[in-house]
């Protein structure tokens, strides 16, 4: 499927009882959301990571490289020039198919990430600036002949110390990245297999993250009519 965008005006959203969604949820085009499966108000600071010798990480964050802060229901991530690489945090979850939310604030940073992950490579992200936001597919191999494939930019201009909600889904081989209005969408055969992690990333300054959800993914029956109508980036 090729990348497309499009505002997100006169999307539905279903709300289920049964499940954690609010009213001010933005809504869903690729999929609803089921059950939740990580719910972190950074109220104080996260469990760090335990991992054991010999076996996976399974448990609490990893704060490294760069230096990380909780305040206020705020988790405040910063470059460290010393670490010559960007801050970043990192949350083990098994999963195929999710809707990922969360509030971000740029506090000076160039740009910082919501990146998916396996169990050894990058998967895909969403990558935010002052300009806008883009949506890719990671190059996996590094030295192979796989390459980083964008599927679309979208100009949302994000003031310093502004609040965005960022929304991803992923169903399938198929995600669909939104901030505010506007929407950008994309498929590839890796975004399709099994994951392992996310987390957060931030190139320069800061960036602070809040309201952090993650569901369980099912696909929208909607999605084949509303991708029809997806503007071309």
């Amino acid at each position: 499927m090729k990348p497309r965008c499009l505002p997100l005006f006169g999307a539905s959203l279903l709300i289920s009882s049964l499940h954690p969604v609010f009213a001010g949820d933005p809504a869903t085009l690729l999929a609803e959301r089921g059950k939740l499966l990580v719910s972190e108000d950074f109220s104080s600071a996260v469990e760090p990571a335990r991992v054991e010798p010999g076996k996976p990480w399974t448990v609490g964050w990893r704060l490294r490289p760069g230096k990380w802060e909780f305040n206020d229901g705020v988790m405040k991530g910063t470059e460290v020039a010393a670490d010559k690489h960007g801050a970043v945090a990192r949350f083990p979850l098994k999963f195929q198919d999710v809707v990922i939310q969360y509030e971000v604030r740029l506090d000076g940073c160039r740009q910082t990430t919501l990146s998916i992950n396996d169990q050894k490579e990058h998967v895909c992200r969403v990558l935010v600036s002052p300009s806008g936001f883009t949506a890719q597919k990671d190059d996996h191999d590094h030295e192979g002949p796989d390459k980083a494939e964008v599927f679309g930019k979208a100009a949302v201009p994000v003031g310093k110390g502004e609040w965005k909600t960022v929304v991803l889904e992923i169903v399938g081989e198929e995600m669909v990245a939104h901030i505010d209005d506007q929407v950008i969408a994309g498929s590839h055969e890796l975004i399709g297999t099994a994951k392992a992690n996310f987390g957060f990333t931030v190139a320069g300054d800061g960036a602070s993250f809040r309201n952090l959800r993650v569901w369980e993914a099912t696909p929208n029956p909607a999605w084949s009519k509303t991708k029809a109508g997806l503007a071309k980036p």
